[in-house]
């Protein structure tokens, strides 16, 4: 057997896996429920760290707040009053006065700034049902009761969503490209393949009680990845991560080429330093890197196979699932994007300094920020 095929077989059967779990989700419907699941509507209180504006920050802030949930409220947390973003929640508490929303300041003691801030809101959170979001994600009236439902299982830990990214430059276009085809897709395989410790960002819905046995927020004050580490320590309880259908809106601020390079950096040294030894086998998830190599080789026919099954990935994640239209169309591009993905895998070891927004941070290697 040619050396090329031990590299082509696992490098496409990754690609349908992923094929398979996009399929999987998109077949996924909640169940029937009885009644006492149908009217499970607990109290929520949605916790929002912010820092600095998103390019989307107004729209993002207003979908929080017109939930068509029964009993809510949310809180937007800065470290500091002159932060901009309070300006822009002051304005929507004027704009929506009867709406359950506060601006809380200040931080707890954490060196990740974000969790420092979410320790804060905690103590003020009055209900038994956080869900926490970035801050530039934005969502439908049905946000809250289509992710908090799930928590009516009680064997479920955490509901995470995926998400699409809408760009405003080019440069971030193509990073939105990136996560619609290739990270996303990880996400779907995920679950589908028995990982357990898994949460994104864009939404973390999960009980109170759970986090305070878990070791609350403090537990992941020292981490950059405050997501994984979030899903770990809540599915470490013996209970399980959930990826919702629901999927909700981000908005990529990013305004440069090297901006986009450094923030993919950030996220695979993230994900090195979360994933160990197991984070050295990723590029067999690249089929455009494989398929480039076979057809360097001679061997068209695998080449072919291994981008036709990569596109066919691309297409389905990013039209069917996350109902983007645009990214779709450029799905030729999958290949592609797995040649720069290389490059920021094999750059993701160069070093363990990261930039966050105006920040320049060092991890060590259990991905702890070096105080």
């Amino acid at each position: 057997m040619p050396l090329y095929w031990f590299v082509f077989i696992p490098a496409a059967a990754y690609q349908c896996l992923a094929i398979v779990a996009a399929l999987r989700h998109l077949q996924r419907s909640r169940p029937e429920k009885g009644r006492d699941e149908q009217n499970f509507c607990p109290g929520v209180s949605v916790l929002k760290p912010l820092r600095g504006l998103d390019p989307n920050t107004r729209d993002a802030f207003r979908s929080q707040v017109r939930q068509n949930y029964p009993q809510f409220e949310v809180l937007f947390g800065v470290r500091e009053e002159s932060d901009p973003a309070a300006q822009e929640v002051l304005r929507l508490q004027r704009e929506f006065p009867e709406a359950s929303l506060r601006l809380i300041s200040g931080s707890g003691s954490a060196a990740n700034g974000k969790v420092g801030v979410l320790m804060e809101l905690a103590r003020h959170a009055r209900y038994p049902v956080w869900v926490v979001n970035d801050s530039d994600i934005e969502v439908t009236p049905t946000y809250l009761r289509e992710v908090v439902a799930e928590l009516a299982d009680p064997d479920i830990g955490v509901v995470t969503c995926l998400y699409r990214a809408k760009a405003h430059t080019l440069a971030a276009a193509w990073e939105s490209f990136g996560i619609a085809t290739d990270f996303m897709p990880s996400a779907l395989v995920a679950p589908l393949v028995g990982v357990r410790e898994f949460g994104l960002g864009a939404t973390l819905a999960f009980r109170a009680a759970d986090l305070e046995r878990a070791g609350g927020f403090a537990a992941i004050g020292d981490y950059l990845a405050d997501d994984y580490q979030l899903a770990k320590r809540l599915t470490g309880l013996g209970k399980r991560a959930l990826l919702s259908t629901y999927t909700v809106e981000t908005s990529l601020g990013e305004a440069t080429w090297s901006g986009v390079w450094h923030h993919q950096v950030r996220w695979a040294r993230t994900i090195r330093t979360s994933k160990g030894k197991a984070y050295a086998g990723l590029p067999l998830t690249q089929a455009g890197v494989w398929a480039l190599i076979s057809l360097a080789s001679g061997a068209w026919l695998p080449a072919v196979a291994l981008a036709c099954l990569r596109i066919i990935s691309a297409l389905i994640t990013a039209r069917f699932v996350l109902g983007s239209r645009k990214i779709a169309s450029f799905c030729w591009l999958g290949p592609l994007w797995d040649l720069y993905a290389f490059a920021v895998w094999a750059a993701s070891y160069a070093g363990r300094a990261v930039r966050w927004r105006d920040r320049r941070l060092r991890i060590d290697s259990r991905g702890r920020i070096e105080r």
